[in-house]
């Protein structure tokens, strides 16, 4: 495992994170992946070098299991080997039906989940928090005094937004500038080799302001793995895949990840894969982690060991210029511009 800095913190990480939506997570009656599949998991991803784990109150059901899972399993490791996130904005059901305040970035909600949290990571600490959405109902100063008192009181090491528009993000910057607070430090956006939309000026503020970008999703949901084929040559929308991969579990995979540009960026990834002996999900997460200009560390999501050896292994391998940059092109394969490309 290679390590990197988590943009212009001090905190050094792996340069994949592991992250744990899946942990408790109950699709149509069965848990994607139980406690002790989880552990194991986690077992695994630390002997590989991962030291960078992700997680959030609401991932599992009921909602904090998988932060259960994490602090029941660091209890046989040091803490301190251990770069931990977590999240909060969504509405949590701990106590059952969610409250008024039972939600969103307001200080009494930010204070209750914090608390939450770390009794469930069985920690005194996070190193990483992440507002999970930008919160159109409460005002950021308040937000942002409220993550400031927790980095002050040590509850909280780092700061990170997570899903927000170039402009939101800017104005968090702002405040937390005039107002002395605490900054956000990382950013956790959607951002893969196959999507573009909306992310070129976000990702413009993470390089000028030094932000650690970690993005999800960084295989499309398991289709730049390339093991869908696509079925219509008409309509980029129809595909063939595994049974029991998330293209056959859920309706909206096809509308959500597929595209005329993301079949071209896949079948781009498959030549490059080719020429390095390497597969084309390595080649897509090398390509995010190669990100020039900024600190990128792709959160992988992997539900088995395989999977996950997998993964590690684009830390192996190495693009040239010129297949990063077929990589950009193929990216933009419908129109003329070429951002991104890679000197």
């Amino acid at each position: 495992m290679e390590y990197t800095r988590l943009g212009s913190t001090g905190t050094t990480v792996s340069q994949l994170c592991f992250g744990t939506w899946r942990f408790g997570r109950n699709t149509g009656g069965v848990v994607e992946t139980d406690r002790e599949e989880a552990h194991d998991l986690l077992d695994a991803a630390w002997d590989r070098g991962i030291n960078f784990i992700d997680t959030a109150n609401v991932y599992g059901d009921p909602n904090g299991t998988s932060e259960e899972y994490i602090g029941e399993w660091l209890d046989d490791y040091d803490r301190e080997d251990f770069v931990i996130a977590s999240k909060v904005y969504f509405p949590f059901d701990g106590r059952g039906e969610p409250g008024p305040n039972d939600s969103g970035l307001g200080r009494k909600h930010i204070r209750a989940q914090i608390e939450g949290t770390l009794d469930r990571l069985d920690t005194d600490y996070l190193d990483l928090y992440y507002i999970h959405r930008w919160d159109e109902d409460s005002d950021i100063e308040e937000t942002l005094a409220t993550l400031d008192d927790l980095v002050r009181e040590g509850k909280v090491h780092h700061l990170g937004a997570s899903t927000m528009a170039a402009w939101q993000l800017t104005k968090a910057l702002w405040t937390s500038d005039v107002e002395d607070y605490e900054r956000f430090d990382v950013t956790q956006p959607l951002f893969h080799a196959g999507y573009r939309d909306d992310v070129k000026d976000y990702l413009d503020v993470c390089a000028d302001q030094d932000l650690a970008v970690c993005p999800y999703s960084p295989l499309a949901g398991g289709f730049l793995t390339g093991k869908y084929e696509r079925a219509d040559p008409d309509d980029p929308k129809q595909f063939e895949g595994p049974e029991g991969s998330r293209g056959d579990i859920y309706d909206s995979f096809g509308d959500y990840y597929l595209s005329e540009r993301g079949w071209h960026v896949l079948d781009e990834l498959r030549s490059v894969a080719d020429e390095l002996d390497a597969t084309p999900a390595q080649v897509a997460l090398r390509w995010l982690v190669e990100q020039p200009d900024i600190t990128c560390v792709p959160i992988v999501g992997a539900r088995t060991v395989d999977q996950l050896d997998e993964n590690v292994g684009a830390v192996d391998i190495s693009l040239s210029d010129e297949q990063f940059n077929r990589i950009v092109s193929a990216r933009y394969a419908d129109d003329g511009e070429r951002w991104g490309h890679r000197d």
